[in-house]
């Protein structure tokens, strides 16, 4: 394993000019609320209409009642200010947020200037069920739950083969509005595949971990990961800790690297070997490998221009799997590398129900922890704040409560 280029810190958000005056808050945590909104469309279909994310029109109808909401208005914009209030239908619950946490994606759609604007973000959603519609039996008021937004159809192409997030139908059913509210519409395909009741013994906190870790569980999976491999998991944060017990638990020794020493320090608490000095990770990789080097590599940040760095550290016939895009929109890996060491690059965009469920089950269980993971707790009104701390590097994971 001679020669490799060091690890470097790669800022996923590379690429855009993003200084410490991008986010705005209206003043005082905001009071100028739009009067009343409408939504931005007409739709052909009504009853898919009610699981599409809200976007709504800035144009008013005078009179209607709103909730806070943290509302994107264009790339690095948020504001606390009213938006309409949701209402549950049939087969639908009506949840009142006690938090969410703020995810990566999240901070990459704040960001963009592809985004269309107004919305609400947040999927991590940890509530309080007080409205059930006709015919919802599993759920009552007063209960906690999480919920997660997209639910595949299960019946397309894509659900067949195994590819849920791929799903057409995958994207456009959501939560209305997301979780950086005070209230949201959970939709009836989410209430029956993707919403999950709290024991009494499981913490909010704890709750809002399940759809990350769902999504780890199915990039575990994907990787082809199986006991006794040896997995290099690249980056220690929130995600990069779920991965390494994600692995574990599927019997691979973890090996992880970051530049943070607070971050290493976590990714040795979840169970993995950490290094920050190449010759180091090398040398155990080597030692615990027989000197083929690892059997799967798990990136969480760095994009495309770490894939050399860890292509010299996987054996022949390894795996690449990404977690994250990333920076870069090519891969830097000559092509006759690929064939000739039969390399497998791959990618996972999100998780489906099964993962969702087993996510639940393993946090209530106890058998993932995330103690130590949240850094940082914040009222909707500094959302924006949130952000800029994920971005800098200087939170783990934020959570965010109305």
């Amino acid at each position: 394993m001679g020669g490799p280029a060091p690890l470097r810190r790669a800022d996923p958000l590379r690429g855009r000019d993003h200084g410490p005056d991008v986010f705005r808050t209206a003043p005082g945590h905001g009071a100028a609320a739009l009067p009343g909104l409408r939504r931005a469309r007409e739709r052909a279909d009504p009853e898919e209409a009610r699981h599409r994310p809200a976007l709504l029109d800035p144009l008013a109808l005078e009179g209607s009642s709103g909730v806070k909401a943290a509302v994107y208005g264009g790339p690095g914009d948020l504001e606390l200010r009213d938006w309409p209030e949701p209402v549950a239908g049939a087969g639908e619950l009506l949840v009142r947020v006690r938090g969410c946490g703020l995810c990566g994606s999240d901070i990459l759609k704040i960001l963009s200037p592809d985004t269309r604007a107004p919305a609400v973000f947040g999927h991590e959603v940890v509530g309080e069920v007080i409205a059930v519609g006709a015919a919802v039996t599993r759920f009552s008021v007063g209960q906690r739950v999480v919920v997660a937004h997209h639910v595949p159809c299960f019946r397309c192409h894509y659900c067949r083969r195994g590819s849920a997030s791929m799903c057409r139908a995958f994207k456009r059913i959501n939560l209305d509005p997301g979780g950086f509210a005070e209230l949201c519409r959970v939709p009836a395909p989410n209430v029956e595949h993707a919403t999950f009741a709290l024991p009494p013994g499981m913490s909010d906190e704890t709750a809002s971990f399940v759809e990350p870790l769902a999504c780890c569980l199915r990039a575990v999976k994907r990787s082809g990961a199986v006991a006794g491999d040896a997995a290099l998991v690249i980056g220690l944060g929130s995600i990069g800790c779920l991965l390494s017990q994600a692995f574990a638990l599927a019997g691979t020794a973890v090996f992880g690297a970051d530049l943070v020493a607070g971050r290493r320090a976590l990714g040795r608490a979840a169970g993995a070997r950490v290094f920050d000095v190449d010759a180091e990770l090398d040398a155990a990789l080597s030692e615990a490998t027989e000197g083929r080097g690892a059997d799967v590599a798990m990136l969480t940040a760095g994009g495309g221009s770490l894939l050399p760095w860890v292509a010299a550290r996987l054996r022949d016939g390894g795996h690449v799997h990404y977690f994250a895009g990333g920076e870069g929109a090519a891969l830097p890996l000559p092509l006759a590398d690929l064939y000739h060491r039969e390399l497998t690059i791959s990618s996972t965009y999100s998780s489906s129900p099964t993962e969702l469920r087993e996510a639940f089950d393993a946090l209530a269980t106890g058998r993932i922890r995330v103690d130590g993971l949240i850094t940082h707790r914040l009222p909707l009104g500094e959302l924006a704040r949130g952000v800029e701390l994920m971005r800098r590097h200087e939170a783990v994971k934020v959570y965010v409560t109305p």
